[in-house]
C-alpha cells in the first residue's frame, strides 16, 4: 500500500510542478447589443490580467486565445451541379451544428500559441466549433461541404481568425477587439478566454454577451412570432392603407 501511494504521489509530481498557478481575470466593455433600425455593428473590448500567486515559470512564454461565438444551429449546405446546361442542386449534407457567429483571436501564431489536442479538448479553432459528425454518409466529399460553409461565412465576416490581434503586455496584461457585424442572430454569445503555456491550456474563463432586438424592431419581431395571423393581417392593411393613400394623392396632381 505504501508503495502504491508512493507512487501515485510521483506520478502527479510532475503535474503539480508544472501548474504554474496562473489565473486569467476578464472584463468586457459592454454584456449586451441592442439591435435598433440604426445598428451597424458593434465592438466590443476585452480586456484582462493574469494574477499569479508565484513568479511565472521559467521557459515558454503565456499566451492568450479568445474567442466570441454565436447561437449554434443545424445547417444544410447544397451543392450546385450543372446538369442537362441548368444549374441544380445536387447534393446536399446536414451540419449537426454550426455557431452563427464564431471569432478567434490570439496573441500569437496559432500553431504556436495552441496544441492539436488541446484544440480539440476545448474546441477553440472554427474547424473544431463546427459540429459535423455523421455527414460522411451524407454525401461524397462530404468534408468539402464544410470547407464551403467555412468559406462563405468568412466571405460574410461571420468567422474570422485574427492571429496576433490580442496585446500581450509584459507576459500579464491582455485586451483585444472583436466587430460584431450587422447582420446579427438574436441570442446570448459566449466570449471564452484562454490562457496557455507552450501549447497547452492552463485556464480559461467565460463571459455572456446578450444580444436582443430592441424599439419598433423588438416589437415587429414579436408580433411576427407570437401573433402571426393578426400581424399578417395588419400587413395587409397597412398595405392596402398605403396603396390607397399613394393613388389618391397621385390622383389628385393628374392633371
Amino acid at each position: 500500500m505504501k508503495r502504491l501511494i508512493l507512487a501515485l504521489l510521483l506520478a502527479a509530481s510532475p503535474a503539480l510542478a508544472n501548474d504554474p498557478g496562473e489565473e486569467i481575470v476578464a472584463g468586457l466593455s459592454q454584456s449586451s447589443v441592442s439591435i435598433t433600425a440604426d445598428y451597424a455593428g458593434a465592438e466590443i473590448l476585452i480586456y484582462g490580467a493574469v494574477k499569479r500567486e508565484a513568479p511565472p515559470p521559467k521557459g515558454g512564454t503565456v499566451q492568450v486565445i479568445v474567442t466570441v461565438e454565436g447561437p449554434e444551429g443545424p445547417v444544410s449546405v447544397r451543392r450546385k451541379d450543372r446538369i442537362w446546361g441548368i444549374w441544380q442542386n445536387n447534393a446536399a449534407v446536414e451540419i449537426d451544428r454550426a455557431p452563427s457567429f464564431y471569432a478567434v483571436v490570439t496573441s500569437g501564431p496559432l500553431s504556436r500559441v495552441l496544441s492539436e489536442t488541446d484544440d480539440l479538448r476545448h474546441r477553440i479553432t472554427i474547424p473544431r466549433a463546427i459540429r459535423s459528425v455523421g455527414i460522411a454518409s451524407d454525401a461524397d466529399e462530404s468534408p468539402a461541404f464544410v470547407n464551403a460553409l467555412q468559406r462563405i461565412r468568412t466571405e460574410e465576416g461571420k468567422y474570422s481568425l485574427r492571429e496576433g490581434g490580442v496585446q500581450l503586455t509584459e507576459q500579464t496584461l491582455f485586451r483585444t477587439d472583436v466587430g460584431l457585424p450587422a447582420a446579427l442572430v438574436e441570442g446570448d454569445y459566449t466570449v471564452r478566454i484562454f490562457l496557455t503555456r507552450e501549447g497547452r491550456v492552463i485556464d480559461t474563463i467565460k463571459r455572456r454577451i446578450w444580444v436582443r432586438k430592441a424599439g419598433l424592431e423588438r416589437f415587429m419581431y414579436q408580433s411576427a412570432h407570437d401573433w402571426p395571423l393578426l400581424y399578417g393581417l395588419a400587413s395587409l392593411l397597412i398595405a392596402a392603407l398605403a396603396g390607397w393613400a399613394a393613388s389618391a394623392l397621385f390622383a389628385r396632381f393628374r392633371p
